[in-house]
């Protein structure tokens, strides 16, 4: 194996650890209700996609439905929920990616309930950095039948 193929598969390797960071990150901003930070993790022409809110572009968009998800967890319920992003599958193809995350979301209030669903995630490195260029949750299962789909 020559000095460029092993070049080539570390950095395929640390595209792969960066991926996971961002998604990581994501997680983490959504579990401490600090969705104000959520848009910086997109580029600038992302679109998302959760649930009944249909598909929203860009930045502004997407602030505009993170600040109403945001609108659920007034008044301490942020204590009271949590996320878990299992199973990445993530494939890297120079400086764009595609990858698929097993979702559980815990919530204590008003009841103990969970949903699972599913972020298919479309990634691009952008100046060096990785971002996410399209997200798009499907709940797959829940609890409660209310919470499906």
């Amino acid at each position: 194996m020559s000095l460029a193929d092993l070049e080539k598969r570390m950095q395929a390797f640390e595209d792969l650890e960066a991926i996971k960071k961002l998604h990581q990150k994501y997680i983490s901003l959504m579990d401490n209700i600090l969705y104000d930070k959520v848009p910086d993790l997109f580029t600038d022409d992302a679109t998302v996609e959760i649930r009944q809110h249909g598909v929203k572009r860009g930045k502004k968009e997407i602030n505009d439905v993170y600040q109403m998800i945001k609108g659920f967890y007034k008044g301490g319920v942020a204590r009271h929920i949590g996320h878990m992003c299992v199973e990445p599958d993530i494939n890297v193809n120079g400086n764009n990616a595609k990858g698929t995350w097993l979702i559980y979301f815990f919530d204590s209030i008003p009841k103990q309930s969970w949903v699972q669903g599913i972020n298919d995630c479309e990634y691009r490195k952008v100046n060096g950095k990785w971002l996410i260029s399209k997200l798009k949750f499907t709940r797959t299962l829940a609890s409660d039948p209310a919470l499906f789909p």
